[in-house]
């Protein structure tokens, strides 16, 4: 393991953030009016505080939609892609030997459950494209989704067992190899793994970012669960467990800030079919944080949370009920570049 390697914390300074544009001829087509004004509300809010980086198989559609945006911080890339979860096909950030590397892990849509051929070269066509302004590492060697890993910046990263050792990613590799993998390719000292916390309807087989995530001065924030009648309870409080014995790299406990769950949402009211909302799917910005909400009376609650994890950031709230039905939220459909990723 290089002693020169780190995976930056997202908090950390950035340049832009990466969304990939919906369009009806992905699995948006049923809502796809509704799901572009949330894309368009993203995008302005982002615009607020940092530049854009948007991947689109249309750009003039896209300028379209976005109405009045301010173009002088937006960067279109016209390209194919399949879907819009850029967090999982972006590039993953390291700094190494105080350079900025972008890694280009292999992504197979959460164990092959989806086409992702084109999302799958997003990334090395951006760099071909010369979006950015730093080097690029091929590591396809290897299946990693950005959305299963979380890290504290200080030598940290916090997964789930139930993604990373799932056979339908890196069936060759066990546990102790995956975590020397993540050590090597992540600069990281320790690997948090959690084994608890799944939420019904998520079909990343556990995301870290839909349960637990870090935060500045040792904090991880979580989401919890109140009502033992809900299904999810059991697993959210076991996790909670996890968490209170949980340590840093340099063997200290963590600050732990619990947000709460918001009611059931489900598919055509379909209780069988419900779909895995969260507070925790945030994005963190330069100077503010972007939170999903979901109508809710709890969402006053869990922005109240996120603020007193990030205190100094703007909590802003993004009304994400259109992206959940498709079993994400916001944190799935960005991804932040760090400053002097970008070629400006």
């Amino acid at each position: 393991m290089s002693t020169n390697l780190c995976f930056p914390a997202e908090w950390e300074l950035q340049d832009a953030v990466m969304i990939t544009w919906p369009f009806d001829t992905t699995d948006w087509a049923y809502i796809i009016d509704e799901v572009t004004q949330c894309y368009v509300n993203l995008a302005h809010a982002i615009v607020q505080d940092e530049d854009l980086v948007i991947v689109t198989s249309c750009i003039d559609d896209t300028k379209q939609a976005l109405g009045d945006i301010d173009l002088t911080r937006v960067h279109f890339y016209e390209m194919a892609n399949n879907d819009t979860w850029a967090r999982d096909f972006g590039p993953i950030t390291v700094i190494r030997d105080g350079k900025l590397q972008l890694l280009d892990f292999t992504f197979n849509a959460w164990g092959m459950k989806f086409a992702a051929d084109c999302d799958n070269l997003i990334n090395l066509r951006l760099h071909d494209m010369g979006a950015f302004a730093v080097d690029m590492q091929s590591c396809r060697e290897l299946v990693l989704e950005g959305g299963s890993i979380e890290s504290d910046g200080n030598g940290t990263v916090m997964t789930t067992s139930m993604c990373l050792l799932q056979e339908n990613r890196n069936p060759w590799l066990n546990r102790a190899q995956i975590e020397t993998e993540l050590k090597n390719r992540l600069g990281a000292k320790k690997i948090l793994w959690i084994e608890n916390g799944y939420l019904t309807g998520d079909d990343t087989d556990g995301h870290i970012d839909t349960i637990a995530r870090f935060a500045p001065d040792n904090t991880i924030v979580y989401v919890g669960c109140d009502d033992p009648s809900d299904e999810q309870f059991e697993s959210l409080k076991a996790m909670e467990d996890e968490l209170k014995a949980a340590t840093n790299a340099q063997g200290e406990p963590y600050r732990l800030l619990r947000l709460p769950s918001p009611a059931p949402i489900c598919e055509n009211d379909i209780p069988a079919f419900r779909l895995p909302a969260t507070y925790a799917n945030f994005l963190i910005m330069n100077h503010q944080v972007l939170v999903p909400v979901y109508g809710q009376p709890t969402d006053k609650q869990a922005l109240e949370v996120i603020g007193q994890a990030f205190p100094g950031r703007k909590v802003v709230g993004i009304d994400c009920n259109s992206l959940i039905k498709q079993h994400g939220s916001l944190h799935c459909v960005t991804m932040q570049l760090f400053k002097n990723t970008l070629k400006k």
